[in-house]
């Protein structure tokens, strides 16, 4: 059995194609044996990735533009959260967007996507950083969840199913990100381009497992939340309310795809925020690389 090592962000719903191929045995189908490796700060997935400690991840989709940027070699060749799972989760006590003038809004890292799209929203609401709010670096959602409970940051972020949980408990929801922007590639399968050509079989029969994963995720609601249950430590209730949104809206994409759209919303919103004339205009098809993608397609078709 051939090993393949992979890093991914922390203990969260993110991961379940991964956890998906791993329980239904898809890993095991393709004589692989994937090795799992989970960070809490968001960063260090894709340092493994760019300096070759892991050989593919599921990182923050930003950082392989900032790394190709750089002139590094990391490319998307996949989908994972395709579109924006979170609700903007204040403190309690909090109620509206003004009352967050001089507090701390918590992020999982200040070159993710994410914390564009936190100064976009707070911006169109009356709120500019860095004069009006501070920003936290405090790591992906776990993190931002404890550290609010705990009130160490006022507001932020908060992923399905965890958002479910926040608001269940009390804590108010300032907005519901994807109703502004309806497309947003927050995460993604990510791979060095050098590793993937000199290792063509091994990314072949991952790529298999990977959309055989999607599709047994979209087909079978009573085995994912039994699989999120096991591996997240959620209830019952949340895993089954968290697979209605992300099968429903698409959040994870059916066939494995990143979404060009969500890719390119992620390059503008980030040229506006941080000031980045070079990467305004760019295409976000030059970020990805669906090769593999579509052969593991095609040899998957009618499965």
């Amino acid at each position: 059995m051939d090993r393949i090592k992979f890093a991914a962000v922390s203990r969260n719903y993110f991961n379940m194609p991964l956890w998906v191929a791993a329980h239904c045995g898809l890993f095991k189908d393709e004589d692989l044996d994937v090795e799992v490796e989970l960070y809490e700060p968001i960063d260090e997935v894709s340092q493994r990735l760019e300096d070759g400690r892991v050989d593919l991840a599921f990182g923050v989709t930003e950082h392989v533009i900032l790394d190709r940027e750089r002139g590094g070699n990391t490319v998307i060749i996949g989908g994972n959260v395709n579109k924006l799972p979170f609700s903007l989760i204040a403190g309690k006590g909090i109620q509206e967007f003004e009352d967050l003038r001089g507090r701390t809004i918590g992020v999982s890292s200040r070159s993710a996507g994410s914390s564009s799209l936190v100064m976009k929203l707070l911006a169109a609401n009356g709120l500019h950083y860095p004069q009006d709010y501070s920003i936290e670096e405090v790591g992906p959602i776990l993190a931002r969840w404890e550290k609010l409970q705990s009130g160490e940051i006022d507001a932020g972020l908060q992923g399905a199913p965890l958002n479910y949980i926040a608001i269940d408990r009390g804590y108010p929801t300032l907005c519901e990100p994807r109703e502004t922007f309806p497309w947003f590639q927050f995460t993604s399968l990510h791979v060095d381009s050098r590793w993937a050509e000199s290792n063509s079989d091994l990314m072949a029969r991952f790529m298999r497992a990977f959309v055989r994963a999607h599709k047994r995720f979209f087909a079978d609601p009573t085995g994912m939340a039994a699989i999120a249950m096991a591996e997240t430590g959620i209830d019952r209730k949340y895993a089954q309310t968290a697979w209605d949104e992300y099968t429903r809206d698409e959040i994870f994409p059916p066939d494995g795809d990143a979404s060009s759209e969500g890719v390119q919303a992620l390059i503008d919103i980030s040229a506006l925020i941080r000031e980045l004339p070079n990467r305004q205009g760019t295409s976000a098809d030059d970020y990805i690389d669906r090769s593999y993608l579509c052969v593991a397609q095609a040899e998957t078709a009618g499965e």
